[in-house]
């Protein structure tokens, strides 16, 4: 039987699992909840969250944090809407804000390489702005697949089903 190789998924909130001041419904046709993360209010599509729930239990999913809420995702962010993602690691910004680089492009390559990853996905919705990173992820063709998402609508069902895809 062959062994399961990894996949590494890195995961943005803002714009992405929460989007910037959504309106109307969501993908699914829901309306979107808005919840107490602790420190700020959120807005999500518990479809969404049920979706990322779903694919962090394929036994290839690595699901990594990285967000510029960094340790606030996993301590504030998953309590509030039910997102089991509680133990995922997470990447930081410290020492790496300082480059001239983006510093999510920075901290993914040295988690990539320490990780070993040979796939991975990157969610993000800068992603589609940050033609450096988008070069970079290119480069490696179908190693990678990105998704940038409309910050004002977050993940949808075709975002969801890419990445339940790329699992395998």
């Amino acid at each position: 039987m062959a062994a399961i190789v990894p996949v590494s998924i890195y995961l943005d909130v803002d714009g992405v699992v929460n989007p910037f001041g959504p309106q109307g419904t969501t993908d699914w046709g829901s309306d979107w909840i808005t919840a107490d993360a602790g420190i700020l209010n959120v807005a999500y599509a518990p479809e969404a969250v049920a979706g990322l729930n779903e694919l962090a239990e394929h036994p290839a999913a690595r699901f990594v944090w990285l967000t510029t809420w960094e340790r606030l995702a996993p301590e504030y962010l998953c309590p509030a809407i039910g997102l089991k993602g509680q133990d995922w690691p997470v990447l930081s910004s410290q020492g790496w804000d300082e480059r001239p680089e983006w510093w999510k492009l920075v901290a993914l390559q040295k988690d990539v390489e320490e990780a070993g990853a040979e796939r991975f996905a990157w969610v993000d919705d800068q992603l589609d702005r940050e033609s450096d990173a988008r070069s970079w992820a290119e480069f490696r063709q179908d190693r990678v697949l990105c998704i940038s998402p409309d910050p004002r609508k977050g993940l949808t069902r075709r975002d969801l089903a890419a990445l339940g895809a790329f699992l395998g």
